[in-house]
């Protein structure tokens, strides 16, 4: 047990490393659902199969999504839209997903197979996986008058792909992988979206939200809020606590902020190539753009 601000957080892991995970919906819900998961499964699986199996999960959402929407033009008015019955699979896909990288260091404790190998290739994923669900999830407004900017959508993906490095730059610096909020939310939240778009269809997300809010401002909003709000602050709340504390892994300058150099050096050439591109490469091939941008940067963490 760590007592920390006050409140007792329990020492608890979504994969094969030490993290600290005080986020009530995972704790309470998640965790004795991915306990009960755990026990269906042998004990000679391995773990990283487990990891793998899930992110494959994602890998076929992007793909199936690329088949039926491959320019994000499917969700405008007017447009040919993603079966129903597709919106389905998705979503069930994405929870499943989500479940096994719950449940993979679970089982790797069961079984007693924790390896720095197995942390490395689940983070590694993990860093791969965020360009998968976020370009995923874009389906489902897309582009038009109705959706999201392709440029906005590039925007947004890198909002989530910073609070993915943020994390894993706040235990490169504590030692402790303290596991954001946002991340439970937004998979089970996801999930669910999917699954109401395949019986409301995609029309339900043009009427506004609330007033002349609409639901891809919601979409919007909800990512930049959930960065801001909980992500940046957590992981500056806790970096400064073991600055306090003197433990902190590295004293430098230059080694504290050594983690964050290439992605804000991808970022940057990547931007700059969208401006400078003679082709407007991201509105003519954003999928491709996108997915470039997801596998550079899953190399580089």
């Amino acid at each position: 047990l760590r007592v920390a601000g006050g409140l007792t957080v329990c020492f608890v892991s979504l994969s094969q490393y030490s993290a600290v995970d005080s986020n009530p919906l995972s704790l309470y819900v998640m965790h004795p659902f991915w306990n009960a998961i755990v026990k269906i499964f042998p004990t000679w699986l391995a773990p990283n199969l487990i990891t793998f199996s899930g992110f494959l999960l994602l890998v076929f959402n992007f793909f199936l999504m690329a088949y039926f929407d491959p320019d994000f033009y499917a969700s405008a008015p007017d447009h040919q839209h993603v079966p129903n019955g597709v919106w389905i699979v998705v979503g069930i896909l994405n929870f499943m997903a989500y479940t096994l990288d719950g449940v993979d260091g679970k089982q790797a404790r069961r079984t007693n197979s924790s390896t720095p190998l197995g942390e490395l290739f689940d983070h590694g994923l993990d860093s791969w996986a965020c360009v998968y669900f976020v370009v995923t999830v874009y389906s489902t407004f897309g582009r038009g008058s109705t959706g999201v900017s392709v440029f906005v959508l590039y925007l947004l993906l890198w909002v989530v792909l910073f609070s993915f490095i943020l994390s894993h730059w706040e235990k490169y610096n504590t030692g402790i992988l303290f596991l954001p909020w946002g991340y439970d939310i937004s998979q089970v939240t996801i999930s669910i979206v999917y699954i109401v778009t395949a019986f409301v269809g995609v029309e339900a997300w043009y009427a506004p939200f609330l007033f002349n809010f609409l639901y891809r401002d919601l979409f919007t909003a909800m990512i930049i809020a959930c960065a801001l709000t909980v992500t940046l602050p957590m992981s500056l709340h806790n970096f400064y606590k073991a600055y306090k504390n003197n433990t902190l892994k590295h004293h430098s300058v230059y080694e504290i902020l050594l983690p964050l150099v290439s992605p804000v050096l991808l970022f940057l050439l990547c931007t700059t190539w969208i401006f400078l591109s003679p082709s407007d490469i991201l509105e003519v091939q954003p999928r491709l753009f996108y997915f470039m941008v997801g596998t550079a940067f899953a190399n580089i963490s």
